[in-house]
């Protein structure tokens, strides 16, 4: 069974961004601002396979994620779970995510070595526990 509830699915898919936690090294807390889809129960985030919260992912493998709206009184959820990074199917993510951010269609997807090219994965977020939810009706 789903941790998502419906309406816990649908703030997240509506909401475009939110904020990635991940561990550094000596254990203290990394936060990131990111964008994101939502695909079954999982989170996906494209980001540089340099970047510090890749690293912390491909070390850990766990992150949470925080959605927040923009809006009063400002719902907000948190999923957390099992994390990993991601290149078999980059490009269709990558893809996605920026012609969600942008609101225009890319008149080519992005192919995975391509991606691979730029430098850049996919941290993909197993949804197993989700908490702090407020303001989201029916959550």
């Amino acid at each position: 069974m789903s941790a998502l509830t419906p309406a816990i699915r649908s703030f997240i898919v509506d909401e475009p961004s939110g904020v990635l936690g991940t561990t550094r090294p000596d254990g203290r807390p990394r936060l990131s601002v990111v964008r994101h889809l939502l695909e079954d129960d999982r989170v996906l985030v494209s980001t540089e396979a340099t970047r510090a919260k890749a690293r912390d992912v491909a070390r850990d493998g766990f992150a949470s994620y925080c959605v927040t709206g923009h809006v009063a009184p400002y719902p907000c959820v948190t999923v957390e779970g099992p994390a990993r990074l991601v290149t078999e199917g980059a490009g269709a993510t990558t893809t996605r995510i920026i012609e969600a951010m942008s609101g225009t269609p890319m008149a080519e997807p992005l192919s995975d070595e391509t991606v691979a090219a730029m430098g850049r994965v996919v941290i993909e977020i197993t949804v197993e526990r989700v908490y702090g939810a407020s303001h989201i009706p029916e959550a």
